[in-house]
Parts: C-alpha cells; structure tokens; sequence
C-alpha cells in the first residue's frame, strides 16, 4: 500500500500546533510573525525527520511565487546557450530557484505560445533570448510587471532589461587582428537576420574593413539550414571567391561548417585560408590546427543575468527601472592564422 502524503494537517495534529503556525514557519515567515525560536526548531526538525515536500502549487498560491524561472532560448542544445543554461541553474539552485527551459527555434509564433503557456504556470521571471516578430509579447509582459530579462539579444524599440556581448567591438578586434596579419580578403560569413546581435557583428566587419581599405566580402546563410547545406554553400562561395584569403564566422556553428567545407576542397588552415569563429566552442581547441575565437565570457554573462533578474524577483529594483550591460568579448588567438 502507498504510503500516504504528509500533509500540514497531520503536522499541525501531530505538534498540536495551529495549522496556521506551520504554515508559516514553512514559508519562511515565523520572524515576521513573531514565532518563537523553539517553536520554529521544533517544526523544522519534525518536518525533517519525516521528510515532508510541501505542495509546491498551494504553496504558491500561499505566497505568490511558483520560485520558477522561465529560460527562453533558441536552441537549448547549442553550445553557448546550454553553457549559459549550466550557469544560470547553478545560481538559481543556490538562491532557491529551479529553471524551466525551453527553445524557440527562432520562431515568433512558438515563442508567443511558450510565453502564454509559461505566464499561466506562473513563473515568476523570464530570461528570453527574443526572435524578430515577438516585441509586443515582451512589452506585454513588462507592463504586467513581469521580471524580464533579454539576453544575447534585444530590441531597440523597447526599454527593457538585458545582457549582451558587445559584438561590434569583438567582430572589430578580429577583422583588426587579421588585418594587422597582412591578411588583404577578409570574407564575413553571417547568418541571413536583422537581430540586434547579427546586426551589430556585420557593423563591426564593415567599419574595420573600411578602417582598412579592405573590399568587403560576404557570404549570408538561411538560419534554418542544416549543417551540411551550410558547408556546400560555402564550399561554393570560397571557389567563386577564391582570392579569399580569410574568413570571420559569425558564429561558431558557421565555423564548423565552414572548417568541414575547407576541409572538402583540400585547403589548409592557415596556410591556405586563415580563420576566426565568433563565439568560442570547446571542439576548437582539439581541431589541427586550433581554431581562434572571439570568446563569451559565459560565466559573466550568466551572473549579470541571474543579477539583473533576482533584483525584480526579491524587489530590489522596481520592475520599471532597467539595467542595460553590455559585456567585453576577448579575441583568442590560435593557431588558425599565421
């Protein structure tokens, strides 16, 4: 036979405490409501040696908070966002929070079904990195008073909270790096997106490029492309720009596209084609030769988030008062350029 549930009824019978008291020396109030020191142990201990769990949808509808965080992505499975998941569940454990993931796929209709399933589970914050199409979702949620906090990603249409990388400078510092190298063809692969973050990278590649006198050279790829479309059509695009003489990706998924693309057409690295990702991957510091990177400093990333979004959660910071921080990117050089 199933053993039956502990409830605060049989604690309150049991201690032959108030139902009232138990609950709230369970939620954390006994100081605020004046409960003795002993009274509270004795609970506490009880509780324990019993090993109650307490009904985490009563308990919220008892202090307004589901301690839930809703973590928004476009793919969980991609290297950048599952490491800034890693370090976010970290935080949130340690403060007494538990994260609910999810993936858009960068489509503005399934972010607004997740938005609308999340918002009645009563979460109580967000973390989004936003596709293009889902602005009034996110002003929505703002005006409801919603901890909000856009990461990687922003619109400049909307005040809100939100972390991101300073990606013009990074892209900058790489196409400088190469130019600096003697390299003279500098190709920019990029992603086919008017997203603030994609926007910015191109912006740094055009003004360093002009800072240089360097012509221009791009390659723009569909976001829904597999991989392997993605290596033929840079295979393609280095053979009818075969003056290339280098390459900036921006992101590390072009990159390892692009590497398997310079591979098929038996060209060496850096000997033929130097190379820098955007955004650091693990697997770039095993390739022959060590790919260079423009880093995220994930950790960072994710404490400024976690940071910015317990601020509303613990009523810190008003929810009508935002923090912009725009974090350093750090260039690693590996053995991908001469």
């Amino acid at each position: 036979m199933m053993k039956k549930k502990l409830s605060i009824n049989d604690i309150a019978s049991q201690l032959n405490v108030a139902k009232s008291t138990i609950s709230f020396i369970l939620n954390g109030k006994a100081k605020e409501k004046r409960i003795s020191d002993e009274l509270t142990e004795r609970v506490l201990k009880y509780v324990k040696e019993k090993g109650y769990k307490p009904n985490q949808l009563a308990k919220s509808l008892s202090t307004g908070k589901t301690k839930m965080i809703c973590l928004m992505v476009e793919k969980i499975s991609d290297y950048f966002f599952s490491h800034i998941a890693y370090h976010l569940e970290e935080l949130a454990y340690k403060s007494g929070y538990k994260i609910i993931y999810c993936s858009t796929e960068n489509d503005p209709e399934k972010t607004r079904e997740l938005i609308n399933l999340f918002r009645d589970r009563h979460v109580d914050g967000y973390i989004i990195t936003p596709p293009l199409g889902i602005e009034d979702d996110i002003m929505e949620l703002i005006n409801e008073e919603h901890p909000v906090v856009l990461f990687d990603r922003y619109f400049k249409s909307i005040e809100s909270d939100y972390v991101v990388l300073d990606n013009y400078q990074g892209t900058y510092n790489a196409v400088a790096h190469l130019a600096g190298k003697n390299y003279k063809h500098i190709a920019f692969i990029t992603l086919q997106s008017e997203q603030s973050q994609m926007a910015d990278r191109e912006s740094g590649y055009n003004d360093a490029m002009q800072k240089y006198g360097l012509p221009p050279v791009f390659l723009r790829v569909p976001f829904e492309n597999s991989a392997i479309t993605t290596a033929n059509d840079i295979n393609q695009f280095i053979k009818t720009n075969n003056q290339i003489d280098s390459i900036v990706f921006a992101t590390n998924y072009l990159a390892l596209s692009g590497v398997k693309a310079i591979n098929d057409l038996e060209l060496q690295i850096p000997k033929d084609i130097g190379v820098i990702a955007f955004d650091d991957h693990d697997i770039f510091n095993v390739y022959n030769p060590t790919i260079s990177a423009v880093a995220q400093p994930l950790e960072k990333m994710a404490s400024e988030l976690f940071r910015i979004l317990l601020d509303k959660l613990e009523n810190r910071v008003p929810i009508g008062q935002f923090q912009q921080v725009v974090i350093p990117s750090e260039l690693i050089i590996r053995r991908s350029i001469i």
